[in-house]
């Protein structure tokens, strides 16, 4: 079997990590791997925040809704989406930064960092690491900002947690490949496929807490959907000269 396939694959999230470190070539290789992803027009629009000091961690672990894997594993890392850069860019040349006005920004830098982040999580796990995505960095990114200093046209996009499991998570059921895979055009009749998908996620998580819980997908992603659960990302926005026109 082809060993990127497999590694990607076997992905699973780990919130459970040893006190051995991540060695400084082992994250090299990462953030490697995150300069070589594509990006648009090469705009390069993603910078990484690397953050191991314990007392900072914790800190992030706090604002990130007391997510404690992110003080317990030895590497933090944060990728924003940034347009700083072209904003030198655009003063070197004389001329005006206006991506940043409009929605496409938004786009542009989140789908950049996605790329990034998807590369840095296949190299850090096909070198026997962990990792597990903390969307929670946009819980308080106000506060993330000040305590990182990011500068205005950057904004924080995902954290990831790097480390030596200390135990193999199970590995989660996905959707049938019928509702992710439409095949020349969009399939609306998804609801038999959803049910069938809820039957699977109910008997793991049953098995997996010895019968505390049944919960299932569609369970788990309306009661999360149900509000705006992040409501300081607009703010966060607007403070990092980010406009919606």
């Amino acid at each position: 079997m082809n060993d990127v396939y497999h590694t990607l694959i076997n992905h699973r999230s780990i919130r459970s990590y040893t006190d051995q470190p991540v060695s400084d070539q082992d994250l090299t290789m990462i953030i490697e791997s995150v300069q070589a992803a594509p990006s648009s027009i090469n705009g390069q629009q993603v910078t990484v925040i690397s953050i191991q000091n314990a007392e900072t961690k914790s800190k992030i672990a706090e604002l990130s809704g007391n997510q404690s894997w992110i003080a317990q594993a030895p590497v933090f890392l944060l990728f924003c989406a940034d347009f700083y850069r072209a904003k030198i860019a655009a003063e070197l040349n004389g001329e005006q930064l206006v991506i940043t006005d409009g929605l496409e920004s938004i786009i542009v830098g989140s789908t950049d960092v996605g790329l990034a982040m998807g590369n840095a999580i296949a190299t850090a796990e096909s070198l026997g690491l962990g990792i597990v995505p903390i969307g929670g960095a946009r819980r308080e990114p106000l506060a993330l900002i000040e305590l990182l200093g990011l500068p205005e046209y950057v904004f924080p996009v995902s954290g990831l947690v790097v480390g030596h499991p200390a135990d193999a998570s199970a590995k989660k059921h996905r959707l049938p490949q019928e509702a992710v895979w439409h095949k020349e055009k969009y399939n609306t009749e998804l609801e038999g496929l959803i049910n069938q998908y809820d039957d699977e996620v109910s008997a793991y998580m049953e098995k997996r807490t010895n019968g505390k819980e049944t919960r299932n997908w569609s369970q788990t992603v309306s009661s999360t959907y149900n509000r705006i659960y992040y409501p300081q990302v607009r703010k966060m926005l607007e403070q990092q000269r980010f406009d919606f026109k």
